[in-house]
């Protein structure tokens, strides 16, 4: 199916990287705009040595999107594989590398990511969230202490209660290809992916924020897997309504024509309820990956998609 809609897909890492596999079989217009804050791994490490964005994410939103051919398929194995060795390449994979070569020898950021989707033949594009590499910085209450966690990393496995999120430096600028993806859009979409670390860091970027709530498309939120283990990952302790919530901090204007939630997810009924009073959609549906029950099933995420369109989202 291809829908011709035009979709802009917001986040960063493994919850990006199935939202686009799934849009594939929607769409073949997806920009996938891509957080700039990874600090750990290969691309922390490469941040350390040279001043380029982390490109870890943008290389999995790349392979995502790879065509669907033998040429694409094998390029895209090649920019996922790490190196194994006891030297200072263990651990890179090959696509950070690529990418990080080509923006040292001074090619544009954009250039470079298009000149790697051309090898790949990706279907659509994929963009960064800021036109400089950012650092998220956290603010956690744990009871009668407070603490403060910088770094994308440490944040997405830090501890307690969220009181405040701010990216690094502040008011980073966006690039104009982006924003005219946004403007353009019929459809923007964001998670799943780490709440604190690759979600709401999209709204943290003044010019983004402003011109997701400006635009007309369609939005649709995505939210993560509930996991019976409540002491593990960002999802811990929160309600789907309470993740609405913290991310509507960030935005107060922007309005989520549909909210997407698996159908095991508890909370529904009370995050029904509040999207009923502001006009939102909430669409229930089991998404949960039969092998890997913590990410969702881009199978069953591409027929919702196709769904939402027909059923939900019309016109």
């Amino acid at each position: 199916m291809n829908s011709g809609r035009k979709v802009v897909s917001l986040g960063g890492g493994h919850g990006l990287a199935a939202t686009l596999t799934a849009l594939r079989s929607f769409t073949s217009d997806i920009t996938a705009i891509v957080t700039v804050a990874d600090n750990g791994g290969s691309s922390g490490r490469l941040r350390k040595e040279f001043p380029i964005l982390p490109p870890g994410d943008l290389r999995m939103a790349l392979a995502a999107l790879c065509s669907d051919d033998e040429w694409g398929r094998s390029w895209a194995e090649i920019m996922q594989y790490r190196f194994t060795s006891d030297g200072e390449l263990n651990g890179h994979a090959v696509g950070n590398l690529l990418l990080a070569a080509l923006w040292d020898r001074d090619e544009d950021t954009v250039a470079g990511l298009d000149r790697v989707g051309a090898l790949l033949k990706v279907v659509g594009r994929v963009l960064p969230m800021a036109a400089q590499p950012l650092d998220i910085e956290a603010t956690f209450e744990n009871g009668p202490e407070t603490q403060i966690v910088r770094g994308q990393s440490e944040v997405a496995t830090a501890k307690g209660r969220l009181k405040s999120l701010r990216v690094l430096p502040e008011n980073p600028s966006s690039r104009e290809e982006s924003l005219e993806a946004i403007k353009d859009a019929d459809w923007i979409t964001m998670g799943p992916g780490s709440w604190f670390s690759s979600v709401i860091p999209h709204l943290l970027v003044p010019s983004q924020r402003s011109a997701i709530v400006a635009s007309g498309a369609k939005k649709i939120l995505l939210l993560n897997l509930d996991t019976a283990d409540k002491s593990a990952g960002e999802y811990a302790g929160y309600s789907p309504l309470e993740h609405l919530q913290i991310l509507s901090t960030y935005a107060p204007d922007l309005h989520f024509d549909c909210v997407i939630i698996d159908s095991s997810t508890d909370g529904q009924d009370e995050l029904r309820n509040h999207l009923s009073t502001i006009g939102s959609e909430l669409v229930v549906a089991d998404l949960r990956d039969g092998g890997a029950p913590l990410h969702h099933d881009v199978k069953k995420l591409g027929q919702l998609f196709a769904h939402i369109d027909t059923e939900i989202l019309v016109g």
